[in-house]
């Protein structure tokens, strides 16, 4: 297998990874009582805000390597923008990733569908507003600035002056944070392939509201980009490396 199709199959299989387990465990067990007795707890807020940035984490370090570990459109859209990446290869790991997260969604359905498993979130980890907790503007505005920390991290965490072996663990922990801000909110999404894999098998009102999920987290890699340009240190090369950090 080449070089450009090793990559291909690391950020399908990177951002499968992400979905149906990050998603998984709202799914599955972010309210669930667990047990023999049935009155333990279920992951809650900060169990599944840990579980992103877990999943990350181990992603990083085992497809970095590999294509850099964007497992995010929004973050291939910011290595684009920062001239870390040509677009033929960005146009390749959105297809990826939208694939992943699509198969991801599919067996996450197929779960609570098929094999007895009750879906705890009620919409299959599917993001929303206008729920009671925050409205459309709202929303927009938060994941628009939660994305752009978050890729800002990526931006400035893998440049060549960083300590590049401990970007993941970085990254791993701003999404984590970034979780725990948003998922009493929206459910966070700052990813639009996460986003849209579960939406397309739920369907009704999160396949009608996942638009804003998929925008806002472009506009704040946008954001994170001007940032980064204005704040980055002066180098000419980025950092080995860990989790999308690749200069093409």
């Amino acid at each position: 297998m080449n070089t450009a199709a090793r990559k291909m199959v690391a950020e399908f299989v990177g951002t499968f990874l992400l979905v149906f387990l990050a998603v998984g465990a709202a799914v599955f067990g972010i309210a669930a009582l667990v047990g023999q007795d049935g009155k333990g707890p279920g992951n809650g807020v900060v169990g599944v805000a840990l579980a992103f940035g877990l999943v990350l984490l181990g992603i990083a370090y085992a497809f970095g390597p590999v294509s850099g570990a964007h497992v995010n459109p929004a973050v291939t859209l910011g290595m684009l923008l920062g001239r870390r990446m040509p677009l033929n290869v960005a146009v390749g790991y959105w297809i990826a990733q939208f694939a992943g997260a699509i198969a991801a969604g599919a067996m996450l359905k197929l779960f609570v569908s098929s094999f007895g498993v009750t879906d705890y979130t009620g919409a299959l980890g599917t993001n929303a507003y206008d729920n009671g907790a925050i409205n459309m503007t709202g929303a927009f505005v938060l994941e628009a600035m939660l994305t752009a920390a978050f890729v800002l991290v990526i931006l400035l965490v893998t440049e060549r002056v960083a300590a590049p072996g401990f970007a993941g663990i970085a990254i791993g922990l701003t999404l984590t944070l970034v979780h725990l801000v948003g998922i009493p909110l929206t459910g966070t999404s700052v990813n639009p392939a996460r986003s849209l894999g579960p939406a397309l098998f739920e369907g009704g009102t999160a396949l009608s509201q996942v638009w804003l999920f998929i925008l806002a987290p472009l506009v704040g890699s946008i954001i994170a980009v001007i940032v980064w340009m204005l704040t980055r240190t002066d180098v000419e090369e980025p950092a080995p490396l860990v989790a999308g950090s690749e200069r093409e």
